[in-house]
């Protein structure tokens, strides 16, 4: 047997290898998701989950369907969305520390949805609709003046980066003064808003964000092999003929999409957008065909089984699932700062 065809069969072998990890993936996220339904203050058997979703919503099925399948539902999507992201940004920033809420867009998109609470009735639009639709637009607003200020500093990785975190205390400090200047009873709403939580999914929102999470991967896959080139450089992406300005706004205005969407419906949740590439580069490699998928399922699956979580810790409350994502997402993001100050 030639080289060639031993190098192609290896080639080959890991392939499959790599895309077998991805349904291993998805049959750990359907797990994950029943035992989701299934979790909470009247516990329900898998026995009863899985009749409920075929029965329809007689019965125990009220819960499964009214409560519990648009919570679990919602956790997938946002999962999946702040994993794409996060991907993202680590691909065209060059930097393992980047995700949407480490540079300002989820910031911008939580002043957005909190200016509206402060001050939403004078604009005449209901809550369903001006609270995402605001929220969408300062994560446009925030992506967009990255790279503005990014370019304007020279164009390179770092700028955006210091871009990025420039913004997000820019954001953070008009969203104190909102804070300051709120009502009490929207300055209660912010704050638990802000927690990030699940538990105010309805199958309208569940399905604008699982439609938003469809469309953008769409197009995120049609540039998979050029993320993938970028990865290694901008000058070898751009010796492939590839545009890599044109590539950073496309991907930003996508990751604004994504998380102007998911902090509207279930407010700020950090650190799935670090965590979840990460936990995909490490078994799926750099090549963004699989990547992508790999990083949406690590995200989806790190948040449901979050809500798991938060669920057992505490029985008969709501733990805000910011604070569970907080909790387990520190630890991780202080060992990839000290594994890139020792160079690893």
């Amino acid at each position: 047997m030639s080289t060639l065809t031993l190098a192609l069969t290896g080639r080959w072998q890991s392939w499959l290898g790599r895309s077998g990890l991805l349904l291993l993936a998805a049959l750990l996220l359907a797990g994950s998701l029943l035992l989701d339904i299934a979790s909470g203050p009247a516990q329900l058997s898998m026995t009863q989950v899985l009749h409920s979703l075929l029965q329809g919503e007689g019965g125990d099925g009220v819960i499964v369907w009214q409560i519990r399948l648009p919570v679990a539902l919602m956790a997938l999507a946002v999962g999946a969305a702040l994993g794409v992201s996060g991907l993202v940004m680590q691909t065209v920033l060059h930097n393992p520390l980047a995700s949407s809420y480490t540079l300002g867009i989820s910031a911008g998109a939580g002043f957005g949805a909190a200016l509206f609470i402060v001050a939403g009735s004078s604009l005449g639009l209901a809550e369903a609709w001006g609270l995402p639709l605001c929220a969408l637009g300062f994560a446009f607003v925030a992506g967009s003046a990255v790279l503005l200020i990014g370019r304007h500093r020279g164009g390179n990785a770092e700028s955006y980066v210091l871009a990025g975190i420039a913004l997000l205390f820019l954001f953070q400090a008009l969203l104190s003064l909102l804070q300051y200047l709120a009502a009490p009873d929207a300055l209660a709403q912010i704050v638990f808003w802000l927690f990030g939580s699940l538990y105010k999914s309805g199958w309208h929102a569940v399905g604008l964000m699982w439609l938003t999470l469809l469309l953008a991967c769409g197009v995120l896959a049609r540039d998979a092999w050029r993320f993938t080139a970028l990865s290694l450089s901008d000058e070898r992406a751009a010796s492939l003929g590839i545009t890599v300005s044109r590539l950073r706004w496309r991907a930003l205005a996508l990751v604004s999409l994504l998380t102007g969407v998911a902090v509207a419906f279930v407010g700020t949740i950090g650190f799935v957008g670090l965590i979840a590439p990460h936990m995909a580069r490490m078994l799926l490699g750099e090549d963004h065909r699989l990547l992508i998928p790999g990083a949406a399922l690590s995200g989806a699956l790190l948040l449901s089984l979050a809500s798991v979580l938060g669920k057992w810790l505490s029985p008969g409350g709501l733990i805000p699932i910011g604070i569970v994502t907080a909790l387990i997402g520190l630890p991780f993001f202080l060992l990839l700062i000290l594994r890139r100050k020792g160079g690893q």
